[in-house]
């Protein structure tokens, strides 16, 4: 009976000890943060955080009188110290759980962003499924400030835009902090991210009657992908090149790709609908041999060639293999330059060799990038085209 009263006891207390509610937090003591940017001057890292005005968004249409998002920055020796001094300017406690996007300056991503992993590893209010990008030839703070159509808040706009380009288009690569990570420390394998532009001045994307005109002057635009070799910025690939890592990767959902006509002047845009890589690496004589094998199918999306017949097998047939040489050129003019250029491997040879020949893969690792940049790599194409659209030939067609 003694020992049954002694338990009651320890659950009673534990019960008292355990309450949900010791740490809570009211949502108007809290200023929501949505996307943050770091840059770096003069030894200090600069934090700007983009913060939701409730009251703004939660108003009925015409209500409003003030912008959706408000800015805040500060600036400190470490990440942490940066974002604890902003509450000396917040009227609330930023809160960071609902973060959606994460932009880092060119010279940030050039000095090592390991210091910033770390802290956005380490905190335990962060979530780790935001994205995370590059802001190229502008400072990662003045994107925080541009002002967007359609959204109110500019990083929603900047969340659902990288996701879609990401599935319509294929040069953008959606990068959480978790894959970002992932990339960095693994072996045989070098992170990427998508680069982000500001079209543009400043100045005026700040004001809102920015968003009020029909034709913005001020806009953002994804572009280029940015090669990275451990947690440094290395240079910069452009849009074809950064779609060639995508397929390469197997990242590639659906994009257009745009063939010559085969007799005449003109061109035929090819919606491709589904890819497949096969990316392997083993060891020949002692070196390293890398093989890309990508199948593509796609449909007939554009026509502008007044002689092609689509109603011919032919036809078709000629559309598959130049698309199939287009794309073998496209891709190995990718590899050839991130070879000669770069010297990394951002496709994952190294942990191709690291699988199907874990001994050899111990005696290179260390030095892997430099025998990435002389392997032979063999690139195969296979192309299909499963449809031609809602009608065969144009109506146009004599």
């Amino acid at each position: 009976m003694k020992r049954k009263s002694s338990l009651f006891i320890m659950i009673f207390l534990l019960l008292n000890v355990l309450s949900g509610c010791w740490n809570r937090r009211e949502l108007n003591e809290l200023a929501i943060t949505v996307a943050f940017a770091i840059d770096h001057a003069n030894d200090q890292y600069i934090i700007t955080t983009q913060v939701v005005n409730p009251a703004e968004v939660a108003a009925k249409q015409g209500g409003g009188q003030r912008t959706a998002v408000t800015i805040y920055q500060e600036k400190g020796d470490t990440v942490f110290e940066a974002i604890r001094r902003l509450t000396s300017v917040t009227p609330r406690k930023l809160y960071f759980p609902h973060i959606r996007i994460l932009v880092l300056s060119e010279e940030v991503a050039k000095k090592g962003i390991g210091d910033v992993i770390d802290f956005l590893s380490r905190d335990h209010e962060l979530r780790s499924d935001f994205y995370v990008l590059i802001a190229k030839d502008a400072k990662a703070e003045d994107v925080l400030k541009v002002l967007t159509h359609l959204e109110d808040i500019p990083a929603n706009k900047l969340f659902t835009s990288l996701e879609t380009s990401e599935k319509a288009w294929a040069p953008s690569m959606a990068v959480t902090l978790d894959e970002l990570t992932a990339d960095i420390v693994a072996e045989g394998k070098e992170a990427q991210l998508t680069g982000l532009q500001i079209k543009g001045g400043i100045p005026k994307a700040e004001k809102s009657e920015h968003v009020q005109e029909i034709e913005t002057d001020v806009d953002l635009k994804y572009t280029g992908m940015a090669v990275f070799k451990d947690d440094k910025l290395i240079g910069w690939l452009n849009e074809a090149d950064s779609k060639t890592i995508n397929y390469v990767q197997g990242n590639v959902k659906s994009t257009i790709g745009v063939v010559s006509c085969p007799e005449e002047k003109g061109k035929v845009a090819i919606e491709v609908i589904r890819t497949k890589a096969d990316l392997k690496a083993k060891v020949e004589n002692g070196l390293p041999k890398g093989t890309i094998e990508i199948k593509i199918e796609g449909n007939v999306g554009d026509v502008q060639c007044r002689k092609l017949d689509l109603s011919k097998t032919k036809t078709i047939d000629d559309l598959e293999k130049e698309s199939e040489r287009r794309s073998k050129e496209m891709f190995e003019s990718t590899i050839a330059k991130v070879q000669e250029e770069f010297k990394v491997d951002v496709f994952g040879f190294g942990e191709a060799i690291h699988r199907s020949n874990p001994d050899y893969w111990k005696k290179v690792k260390k030095e892997w990038n430099e025998k990435f940049a002389d392997m032979a790599i063999e690139v195969k194409t296979d192309v299909k085209i499963r449809r031609v659209g809602t009608i065969g030939n144009s109506p146009l067609k004599k």
